[in-house]
């Protein structure tokens, strides 16, 4: 019977368990797919502790990569034997086999490995929404300055990458020397380590005093105010993470004064809700990555089985690039 990992209740590591898990056929608009490697992101961290609350029990994971074994009826874009890969609701890529809906499932370029999509899916498409449909009200140019934190983590170092490739100078923060060398290595104009310098002060410095326009923070609580102080007059907040815990409420009087700011809550499953919007969507990731602008790099491997470590590794800062678990 194939393997998953599952949660009875939240809570740390420890409550990820590896259970027997039956998989039947698929139905109307679903495929089942067998992974050859799965993706680690934040948000499972999110998913294990119940800050985002899904039925309980629960398989883990949203991104995976493998190979087709049968579709549904009306799933018409992929056959079985296909390569495929995908970021998707609901969760359940922490699994040898799934049955899950087709629409957000993608035919995967014989150019591009399993490991390699599996590492890519969810930071790609993400990276993707972010440097091209969450934008200030000014737009982006060739040569503007944009503000990415925690940028030497899988999300950040394709941004670094794409960014670089779109004209952008991207501004790099993290929590270290060696991780701020390896966002300017993927394409970042300059890092801070904000575990030792004010970035906001750094950033002002960087633009002259004019601040960016817009802010991509996935960590939340920590970096909340100062991202808003890196922003020139109506600039962009764009929050999508919380690797540091959520932000606390604020009163929006706050951001008049500051220059008529903008907030969004960026979510990547609201750019993914259609089969075309996906398609459309992994069509560019994929070019870029086979174009070779932006290389996906897979700093860490870990036996499905060994997936507890692999989230304290996650939440200790320790890993860089992309995470994947190898069923």
């Amino acid at each position: 019977m194939p393997r998953a990992i599952q949660i009875t209740e939240y809570g740390g590591p420890e409550k990820l368990q590896l259970v027997d898990l039956p998989v039947g056929e698929p139905g109307p608009g679903e495929i089942r797919i067998r992974h050859q490697a799965c993706g680690l992101n934040f948000i499972d961290v999110y998913q294990r502790t119940g800050l985002y609350q899904n039925p309980l029990p629960l398989t883990l994971g949203m991104e995976g990569a493998g190979i087709v074994e049968a579709v549904g009826e009306g799933v018409t874009h992929l056959k079985a034997g296909d390569r495929a890969a995908y970021a998707s609701n609901p969760p359940g890529s922490y699994s040898e086999v799934r049955v899950m809906p087709a629409k957000t499932v993608v035919k995967l370029p014989d150019g591009i490995a399993f490991d390699t999509a599996a590492g890519m899916m969810l930071k790609g498409l993400t990276a993707q929404y972010l440097l091209k449909k969450t934008l200030p009200v000014e737009g982006l140019q060739p040569g503007d300055h944009v503000l990415f934190h925690a940028a030497a983590g899988g999300v950040g170092l394709i941004a670094c990458q794409w960014a670089k490739a779109l004209g952008l100078q991207l501004i790099a923060t993290a929590g270290s020397a060696a991780k701020c060398q390896l966002a300017l290595d993927h394409g970042a104009a300059h890092a801070i380590d904000y575990s030792k310098e004010d970035f906001a002060a750094r950033v002002k410095a960087i633009t002259g005093g004019k601040g960016v326009k817009v802010v991509y923070d996935s960590v939340g609580k920590d970096t909340f105010e100062g991202s808003l102080n890196c922003l020139r007059p109506f600039g962009l907040l764009a929050s999508f993470g919380n690797a540091s815990g959520p932000v606390p409420p604020f009163a929006p009087g706050i951001l008049g004064p500051k220059g008529s700011l903008y907030i969004t809550r960026a979510t990547l499953f609201t750019h993914i809700a259609t089969r075309e919007a996906t398609q459309a969507m992994a069509d560019d990731l994929f070019a870029v990555v086979l174009s070779g602008q932006v290389k996906i790099r897979i700093d860490q491997r870990y036996p499905l089985a060994e997936v507890a470590q692999a989230h304290r590794d996650l939440e200790a800062r320790k890993t860089t690039g992309s995470t994947v678990l190898m069923p």
